[in-house]
């Protein structure tokens, strides 16, 4: 499978919930001036945070497992931690003991970490610029979404249409301020950069 080989190429995989999570992390390691390339870090979309299990117990199957880190939603903390111990990574019961294991929380999630850096009116402004703003402006007057707040509107427009936040979210990642940068993605591709110790060899069967 090429999910497998993915895993077995890479000295550090990085999985996360979808396409989106995806290429805000490899837009955000380019922001920062990092290569993950270069230093042997992969981010795998798992198309769906219920397919952690598998994945990691693809991943611990390796001859030589990588090192394996990951984003997830906030509210899935349950199902993570619970994936996380089953593959012996270590036990948490935290977000940030999980996220000294490795695993970092968007809270909510990731557009909501972007929507809320950037804040309301410079989102508006990259929908307009990128010739989403009218069809925001109807979705706002839906019935559904007239009393909702303005963050929450623009996550769920996000999610309304296929490939927009695929679409968005390099394009939010770019459009930060440097200071404004959401910690827990930025300590993930800090941590998918660190050179990972060279495992030692196995001594010889007598």
């Amino acid at each position: 499978m090429q999910g497998d080989v993915e895993h077995e190429a890479s000295a550090t995989v990085v999985l996360v919930e979808g396409d989106s999570d995806r290429l805000a992390v490899e837009a955000l390691a380019t922001r920062l001036g990092h290569d993950l390339a270069s230093a042997g870090a992969r981010v795998v979309s798992m198309h769906g945070v219920t397919n952690l299990h598998r994945h990691l117990g693809e991943i611990a199957g390796r001859h030589r497992p990588p090192r394996v880190l990951g984003l997830y939603d906030a509210a899935e903390i349950g199902y993570v931690r619970r994936a996380v111990d089953d593959a012996g990574l270590g036990s948490a019961g935290t977000l940030d003991e999980l996220a000294a294991l490795g695993f970092f929380a968007c809270d909510p999630d990731l557009e909501g970490e972007l929507i809320r850096a950037l804040g309301i009116d410079r989102m508006q402004q990259l929908l307009a610029e990128h010739g989403e703003i009218v069809r925001f402006r109807g979705f706002q007057h839906q019935p559904a979404q007239r009393l909702r707040a303005a963050d929450a509107q623009l996550r769920r427009f996000l999610g309304t249409h296929a490939g927009r936040k695929a679409q968005f979210a390099p394009l939010m990642i770019d459009a930060l301020d440097e200071h404004r940068i959401p910690s827990a993605m930025r300590r993930l591709v800090e941590t998918a950069v660190e050179r990972v110790p060279a495992a030692r060899p196995s001594a010889p069967r007598r």
